[in-house]
């Protein structure tokens, strides 16, 4: 692949969004500048030195770790310009201001590289028009570039062209922002707001006003557009709030101002609710209030006849919520056909989306799939309106829609376009999706930087391949597939739910490490979705507890930890590659594969102190080898005990990384382990690095005894235990269990230094494993995990 070498990159901006961005080029370890004005008093990077300072207490947090706010370099625009020259990328991000933007692409266009590529991050300002100010020989490397807030977490960027710039210098962008920052790209048409926000925004205004219509409260309107529907939990006033209502004003304000011919003009009114909240200073979560208000544990909703806020907590119909659960044919006619308020309402939203995402597609985006795209990706919906349309019936559906305009019932007396009953069955097909534009089906940007995304993603209907259908089968059982894609690597894909693991999965998995030792090169251990592994399957263990109590779990445990041993001296190299959560024994399956390559949301930790239990599976085995690795590795006569404590403390407080970059720090990936920003990319690299390791004549470690800490480690560590629990700071079983773990990963009852296997910290693993599930309280911890999902503190 053809790699644009970005060595360095300016952010212009040191506010909420160039901050961000800056942090997440930081998480990708791509050198960065951020420059703001030179402060008046103090440092002249006071500006940006306040700002770098603000990342750090950031929630969510927009560093992996907080440290790495120390690889940010401050600059300021008086003194540092010549920095630019250094820059591969230079994206501009102050505030929403054509004036301040053109002024300052007046200042840096001496210093700009003569190859930069020079962005524009807005939510919806002209990018033609900031393109004017811009010197001649910058316009072909000129662009704009649409991050959404937070830049960590949101998927979606969205490019948008000038009729001066240089399409390869695009597809350069492109690559780089999909590679190395890990986000998906939707390209749009240089429109007010572009898609998302274009489509997004007159959304929440539709909601807000048919919320009104039909006389729902704000938290029922939540309940009722968030997860139940199939899009972000935070529904739509929640989500206003933490987007900020002033924000959410601008952008309206960017419709109305450019818009005035849109047939749905009218429909980009500012609610007199949101002008209200706003004009009193509510400007949502920053402020403390908004649609809602925390008071204490309690959150209240804004009653708008009032004027002040109530007690909140309303839900949907349950009659509704069984309607949401139907096919989308069977809801989409359950919601139209129902004279409850609140389907209605749901059916007036989702016609109102329907009808806008069809009247405008021929402005707004060259096909059907960006504008499903951008709602996926930036809006958090599993759905487009577009899939959701073809899903439910193209014909039906569209009639409906017709029959409400015609009726007065819709936003707008727009028709729909005449492309939508030309007899076609919807707009996603295998051979692309429609461009109302163009007038035919146009396949997804073939760019190289998509070659490594083995399973790209794509929109219902355009006939994907599937994952776990793809490939060459080698063993299938009810929870796991072993496949190949190369003939060379398996692909071991658990397919329980949250990937939990039970007997029948380690069964699989050693079948699948089996094939790979005496047909293949390799094994990665991959399922395509945001679930590693959960860990055990505890519901899967309840039979045989109950017939035989923690005697008949004992050797089901021992299965589970013969079969790490047995991977981490695999004849092959075993690479996992993780994306989401592995949690307890799916990070204990990472942490014993000879490498791993990991999404960089990816959250790990031994987590089953929750329930009430030790690390069953190896990992406290783990922490005390790897705390004698390191020990060895300094110094002959080091104490292992210092390089012991912060495992211990890691799985007796259940700590779970909450970046691959964390996890890092936390012990459970190492610095050999690679981090992939786009997570689409994690099988392409986890194979990539299986074959290499293969074809370098990879050898598993050779099985030899290490060094434990000892009973006086033990001791240390209780002492320090009997201070919490005494001072209230642990309960009496956590106490217990912290003691067990103590007992582990010191080695259990022997002098310091002394010399033990694998096996015999495993039997100590298993054996308080087994006495801990005799213990009633950890029963009621496992028993309120299974019934609640959530962990009960006992």
């Amino acid at each position: 692949m053809n790699r644009f070498n970005v060595r360095k990159v300016a952010v212009l901006g040191a506010g909420v969004m160039g901050a961000q961005i800056a942090a997440h080029l930081v998480n990708v370890r791509v050198p960065v500048v951020l420059f703001d004005l030179a402060a008046r008093d103090g440092s002249m990077n006071a500006i940006v030195t306040k700002a770098i300072e603000g990342l750090k207490k950031l929630k969510p947090a927009p560093l992996g770790i907080p440290e790495d706010a120390a690889l940010l370099q401050a600059a300021n625009y008086d003194e540092h310009l010549a920095l630019l020259a250094e820059c591969d990328l230079v994206i501009e991000a102050i505030a929403e201001r054509m004036d301040w933007k053109l002024d300052l692409y007046r200042k840096i266009a001496p210093h700009v590289a003569p190859h930069a590529i020079v962005a524009s991050n807005t939510s919806g300002l002209s990018i033609t028009k900031l393109a004017d100010a811009v010197p001649d020989a910058i316009k072909p490397r000129f662009c704009g570039i649409h991050f959404f807030n937070p830049p960590r977490y949101m998927a979606l960027v969205e490019l948008i062209a000038t009729p001066s710039t240089d399409a390869a210098v695009l597809d350069q962008l492109e690559a780089f922002v999909t590679s190395t920052l890990g986000k998906s790209v939707v390209r749009a048409m240089d429109t007010p707001n572009f898609i998302a926000n274009r489509v997004g925004i007159a959304g929440m205004l539709a909601t807000m006003k048919e919320a009104e219509t039909y006389g729902l409260t704000y938290d029922v309107v939540d309940d009722l557009t968030g997860k139940k529907l199939g899009r972000a939990s935070s529904g739509t006033f929640r989500t206003a709030d933490v987007v900020g209502l002033d924000t959410m004003a601008h952008v309206i304000k960017t419709l109305q101002d450019n818009l005035q011919d849109d047939p749905f003009f009218p429909s980009y009114a500012t609610p007199a609710v949101l002008s209200a909240l706003i004009a009193k200073g509510a400007l949502g979560q920053k402020s403390g209030a908004g649609f809602f208000k925390k008071v204490g544990r309690d959150i209240l909703r804004l009653d708008p006849a009032k004027g002040d806020y109530v007690a909140g907590g309303g839900k949907a119909d349950e009659i509704v919520a069984r309607m949401l659960k139907k096919p989308a044919a069977e809801r989409l006619k359950l919601l139209h056909d129902s004279t409850n308020p609140q389907a209605q309402f749901l059916w007036a939203i989702l016609r109102d989306g329907f009808h806008y995402a069809a009247v405008h597609l021929a402005d707004i985006a060259e096909t059907a799939r960006d504008i499903d795209f951008a709602m996926r990706w930036g809006f958090g919906m599993s759905q487009g309106p577009f899939e959701l349309w073809q899903a439910a019936g193209w014909k039906q559906v569209a009639q409906w829609v017709k029959e409400d305009i015609d009726a007065g019932k819709a936003l707008s007396k727009a028709p729909l376009p005449a492309w939508v009953f030309d007899g076609r069955d919807g707009v996603h097909a295998p051979e692309g999706s429609w461009s109302a534009s163009a007038g035919k089906y146009l396949p997804q940007r073939d760019l190289p930087v998509y070659q490594r995304q083995y399973f790209r993603e794509d929109v219902q209907g355009a006939g994907a391949a599937a994952p776990l259908a793809s490939g060459t089968e080698l063993f299938r059982n009810d929870e796991l597939r072993a496949w190949t894609l190369d003939g060379e690597v398996v692909i071991a894909s658990i397919t329980a739910k949250l990937h939990l693991i039970s007997p029948l999965v380690v069964e699989g998995l050693q079948a699948a490490l089996e094939i790979a030792e005496r047909d293949h090169q390799a094994l990665v251990i991959w399922s395509p979705d945001d679930v590693f592994s959960a860990g055990a399957n505890l519901e899967a263990l309840m039979p045989v507890f109950m017939k035989s109590g923690a005697k008949g779990i004992a050797p089901e445990i021992k299965k589970f930890q013969d079969f790490m041993l047995r991977l981490r001296y695999a004849q092959v190299p075993v690479v996992s590659a993780v994306r989401g959560i592995a949690l307890g024994g799916g990070c204990e399956l990472a942490a014993y594969s000879a490498r791993r390559v990991a999404a960089m949301e990816s959250y790990m930790g031994l987590v089953e102190v929750g329930v009430g239990l030790v690390p069953g599976a190896g990992g406290l085995t783990y922490i005390a080898r790897r705390a004698a690795e390191m020990a060895a590795a300094g110094n002959a006569n080091a104490d292992i005990q210092k390089f012991l404590i912060d495992g211990f403390t890691n799985a007796a407080m259940a700590k779970v990384g909450t970046s691959a970059i964390e996890s890092r720090k936390l012990g459970y990936l190492l610095e050999g382990d690679i981090i992939v920003p786009h997570k689409d990319e994690l099988l392409f690299v986890a194979i990539q690095q299986a074959r290499a390791m293969a074809e370098s004549l990879w050898r598993a470690p050779q099985r030899k005894p290490f060094a434990v800490a000892g009973r006086n480690s033990i001791a240390t560590i209780k002492g320090q235990l009997v201070n919490m629990r005494d001072g209230g700071f642990v309960s009496a079983h956590d106490f217990h269990i912290a003691s067990l773990i103590a007992d582990v990963v010191c080695g259990g009852d022997v002098d310091a230094g002394s010399l033990v296997t694998e096996e015999y910290l495993m039997a100590l693993e298993r054996k308080h494993f087994c006495a801990l599930l005799e213990h009633p309280k950890t029963q009621e911890r496992i028993m309120g995990m299974l019934s609640t999902g959530k962990p009960v503190r006992n």
